[in-house]
């Protein structure tokens, strides 16, 4: 067992890469000190964002850096058991040679019900799925390393995550992390590339900085946030995908229904707040004249009452393609209109 791995974790500053952005020493400590007959080592493979593709390329690529990540933690935290929570797709298609580099150690692969969903991917809706209960997210606290999957402590790190535990217990971690490229672009594809970069710079230097206006969509292709090409000196955050769009090709409508219809799909029916308001906002968009302050009241109920992070990230990709789009464009009639959903933003 590597008795250091909790001081190179703090040392290399690394945080979770499934989107939460969660310090991972200090997840993997708070796993150690809690008190449980057993502990539980997840591996999330869920990735049901649109746009994000890295955790599929990491294994194809680096599958045995993934489980070697896994086994590190299980030594450390001398946990019972690992598991790989892989979607339908990623279980038809890696469930075999996973298996094959397992061999004998104590992880198992998972297939997520294809009804789980999206939502089926949020850490504790995961624990649930497993359990063999209904894919919804739990109420917290408590928190999965103190109560996670059958009540025990139990460790839930992303794909990339476990990819750089494996690195960083080698001595070979660069502060690097893998970026999902997509949409008006003529590279196509996950790169690896330092965490420091901005979107900027990533663009550039894969040759896909465009000749036209544009604008880009980071984190998600549903939940994350839109900028123009005057805001990309900055890190990409989340799942660091980037999306890039032409800026005369999207209709703005149809653009925000696209993203409202995801979650209105997704939803897990659990809270009314997204079970209702997904749907509400869902039937607005399709009305002749859209009531744009309802749909911005809606907005606003999302983010404040919505029972976990689905809910919340509703308004994300909405307003701020409103906000840091459309302002700064000519739209006449639909910008006017469209700005009610910026105007309550906290």
């Amino acid at each position: 067992m590597d008795t250091n791995i909790l001081e190179k974790l703090k040392n290399s500053g690394l945080t979770g890469r499934g989107g939460g952005c969660f310090n991972t020493a200090e997840k993997w400590s708070l796993v150690e000190q809690a008190e449980g007959e057993e502990k539980y080592v997840i591996c999330n493979a869920s990735e049901g964002e649109p746009g994000v593709k890295k955790d599929r390329h990491i294994l194809v690529h680096h599958a045995g850096r993934v489980i070697d990540g896994m086994k590190i933690a299980l030594d450390y935290l001398d946990a019972s058991e690992g598991i790989i929570y892989l979607n339908p797709d990623y279980y038809l298609k890696f469930k075999d040679r996973l298996e094959k580099i397992i061999n004998e150690a104590p992880i198992k692969v998972f297939n997520k019900p294809h009804e789980a969903g999206y939502c089926g991917g949020e850490e504790t809706s995961a624990l649930n799925t497993i359990e063999g209960k209904r894919p919804e997210p739990r109420l917290r606290p408590p928190y999965p390393p103190e109560c996670g999957l059958y009540g025990q402590p139990t460790l839930v790190n992303n794909v990339e995550t476990l990819y750089a535990v494996s690195l960083i217990a080698r001595g070979e971690y660069k502060k690097k992390r893998f970026y999902t490229l997509n949409g008006d672009i003529i590279n196509e594809r996950v790169y690896e590339f330092p965490e420091s970069w901005t979107i900027e710079t990533v663009l550039k230097e894969t040759d896909n900085w465009p000749k036209f206006d544009f604008f880009v969509q980071v984190g998600g292709d549903a939940s994350g946030e839109v900028l123009n090409q005057n805001q990309l000196r900055q890190t990409v955050p989340g799942s660091a995908s980037i999306t890039v769009y032409s800026m005369i090709k999207y209709d703005p409508i149809t653009l925000i229904k696209g993203w409202i219809d995801f979650f209105a799909l997704e939803s897990c029916g659990k809270c009314t707040p997204c079970r209702e308001g997904t749907y509400r906002l869902h039937e607005i968009l399709n009305n002749k004249e859209p009531d744009w302050e309802m749909f911005g009241r809606i907005l606003d109920t999302l983010s404040d009452t919505a029972f976990c992070g689905l809910g919340c990230a509703v308004p994300n990709a909405a307003r701020s393609y409103v906000k840091n789009v459309l302002n700064s464009h000519e739209y006449t009639n639909q910008l006017t209109n469209l700005q009610i959903i910026c105007k309550k933003e906290k």
